[in-house]
């Protein structure tokens, strides 16, 4: 069994992916200012602030396994953020439609013992085409406002998408299968991710 896990996120789109594991854990909102630095590739910046949200939490409860976690989109490489209005989530939605975006999503895990190990892990989401009324009819939904890149896969956002390359639970803001992969790495088997345990 893995223990007590603290996940360094404000996320309820994240707490629910690692609700629906069946793990322990506790929700602590990480203190970073999550500024971009010019020029910072969309994979280093999401390890870089995954990493500050886990360790601003572990620094405060040692012990224990924090998981932190950081998603942005990206357009030929430009970082699309959260729209600061409806507006201008139109015109984000409107610059991915027909078109095909990365979402990056940096993770960082850190052991009770201090190791720690970040990734990320980049999926390719295509859009359908769409025309204007369709764009003001998905940002009338209230959707959009508090995601980055203006959509919601996994709410009625999923009928924008025409098709998915990669981790689909990276799109909504969690790579579950390389948290698991994370874990066997620091010694938590998947038996033991499960709870299961085999004495033979």
């Amino acid at each position: 069994m893995i223990g007590k896990i603290i996940l360094a996120s404000g996320s309820p789109r994240r707490r629910e992916l690692l609700a629906g594991l069946g793990w322990n854990f506790e929700v602590i909102p990480p203190q970073v200012d999550e500024k971009k630095i010019d020029g910072e590739p969309p994979a280093e910046l999401v390890k870089r602030l995954a990493e500050e949200k886990a360790s601003s939490v572990a620094s405060r409860f040692l012990g224990n396994w924090v998981l932190g976690a950081d998603t942005v989109v990206a357009l030929e490489g430009r970082i699309l953020g959260k729209p600061n209005s409806e507006g201008e989530a139109a015109e984000m939605i409107a610059e991915l439609s027909g078109r095909t975006h990365s979402v990056f999503t940096g993770v960082a895990l850190i052991a009770p013992d201090g190791r720690k190990l970040i990734n990320a892990e980049e999926t390719r989401v295509t859009f359908r085409p769409l025309g204007k009324e369709d764009i003001l009819a998905y940002i009338a939904l209230g959707e959009s406002m508090d995601k980055a890149g203006a959509y919601a896969i996994q709410e009625r956002g999923t009928l924008l998408a025409e098709r998915i390359d990669g981790c689909y639970f990276n799109v909504v803001g969690l790579p579950l299968f390389r948290v698991s992969q994370m874990f066997a790495e620091m010694g938590i088997a998947l038996s033991e991710q499960w709870g299961i345990y085999n004495d033979k």
